[in-house]
């Protein structure tokens, strides 16, 4: 996705006037947080919509909340005004049930400075009662208030064609393009919109020092050596028993979905920490889910050459990861910039082995090397004999044996032909599907 080639929507708004539930009722489904309290939304969201035949995007933004004294609340009022400034037109959301307040006129004031075209749009007008007192907000210089109810659906459809009767005339056909989605998932404070930012070069996620800061997740595309990719910055991940809240539970969910949609798998850990369960957790998730996965240590500039603790994080290391070696492991720093380009070079390279075909030739000649080196031990007085296979499937690979007993295959050979597998053919960072059937 790549915000010139379609017209941008944003939402803007004073928290906690329906701006998210908008924005799910216009995408058509649920992809922002919705919850009762004032800046559930502290990123902005971008998703694609569709209204008779022409698509755009719609940012959903964190609350507009002028004069914030909390770190917060003051970044997202920069996310409203970054928001703004990237896009076409602007649906600027008020509240019916609670009049004009003294943040709606100073977003109005705002809007009216910034010369773009503005739509005022008076939420949770549920009934042709409360229609009938939109119009007090005619005060706030923005045109005349257009009624909808987020809630309910009501009215949706004719803000969808007004908007899309004040959008820009651009081409908005799509051409299906190659993008490669990486999930960008860690627990609270590893790192991962640093990483992003360091990337695009710009402060679009909101970072701070206090954990969990991201609590939705934001797709971002770059290009690299003509390759593009979708950077998903995911909610931090957490253990199931300590997700009380129905935020950071939807949040937990919405980053597994993410990691089931994507192509890769980018696991930040905190190098002042170490692997955690809900860290191997996820990293299962991905190798069961056939991803490729990619495991990123941020902040090792605070090893500092400590050789007592790099030694530490090895032992750590040896002992998480056995039996899923293949997973690239790389020290980074997103502070210092150490390192930090190897994550998309890693990460490339995975793709690529993910998406890799061997020719049944040559996996032949492998089968038939192991006969000769490394044969199945005799099971039940039974000679266990591969005769030949195949790779049937690729992104992600599969493999087929034919034998002649395929339900006497140990799990040891398994991992043998596995090895042997990777040996000759690589598969960095990829797991594989391996079937047995008889022949």
């Amino acid at each position: 996705m790549e915000l010139n080639a379609m017209p941008v929507v944003a939402i803007v708004g004073r928290p906690n006037v329906g701006k998210s539930t908008l924005f799910n009722r216009l995408i058509q489904r649920r992809e922002a947080i919705v919850d009762d309290r004032p800046g559930i939304t502290r990123d902005r969201k971008i998703c694609e919509a569709e209204w008779e035949g022409h698509r755009f995007f719609i940012m959903d933004t964190g609350g507009y909340l002028p004069k914030a004294k909390n770190v917060i609340e003051a970044g997202v009022t920069h996310q409203v005004r970054l928001a703004i400034d990237t896009s076409d037109l602007i649906l600027f959301i008020v509240d019916a049930t609670s009049g004009i307040t003294d943040i709606d006129g100073d977003v109005a004031e705002l809007l009216r400075k910034s010369g773009k075209t503005s739509l005022l749009v008076v939420n949770k007008v549920d009934n042709q009662k409360r229609e009938m007192d939109i119009h007090e907000f005619q005060r706030l210089g923005l045109g005349d208030p257009i009624p909808v109810s987020a809630s309910l659906g009501r009215r949706t459809g004719d803000l969808l064609s007004i908007i899309l009767s004040r959008l820009p005339v651009k081409n908005i056909a799509c051409e299906a393009e190659t993008v490669t989605k990486l999930a960008i998932v860690g627990r609270p404070n590893a790192g991962k919109s640093t990483f992003i930012n360091v990337m695009l070069g710009e402060e679009r996620m909101l970072v701070t020092e206090v954990p969990g800061t991201t609590r939705d997740s934001v797709d971002v595309q770059i290009e690299i050596n003509h390759q593009k990719y979708l950077l998903v910055d995911t909610a931090g991940l957490r253990r199931r028993s300590r997700v009380k809240e129905n935020v950071e539970y939807y949040s937990t969910l919405r980053t597994q979905r993410v990691v089931s949609s994507c192509d890769i798998v980018c696991v930040f850990i905190d190098a002042k920490e170490t692997i955690a369960q809900q860290d191997m957790r996820v990293i299962r998730e991905a190798t069961n889910a056939r991803k490729g996965v990619v495991i990123v240590i941020n902040k090792w500039d605070l090893m500092k050459g400590d050789q007592d603790k790099i030694k530490e994080w090895q032992d750590v290391l040896d002992i998480k990861l056995q039996g899923i070696q293949y997973i690239p492991v790389l020290r980074i720093s997103c502070k210092t910039g150490f390192k930090v380009k190897q994550v998309m070079e890693v990460a490339a390279q995975v793709a690529r082995e993910r998406e890799m075909r061997i020719a049944a030739p040559l996996f032949n000649q492998m089968i038939e090397k192991i006969n000769r080196q490394v044969q199945h031990p005799t099971v039940q007085g039974k000679r266990i004999r591969i005769l030949y296979g195949a790779q049937v499937g690729d992104n992600p690979p599969v493999f087929a044996f034919f034998c002649n007993h395929p339900h006497l295959i140990k799990a040891s050979y398994k991992r043998y032909l596995e090895n042997q597998i990777r040996e000759h053919f690589g598969f960095y960072g990829v797991p594989l599907t391996m079937t047995f059937k008889k022949k």
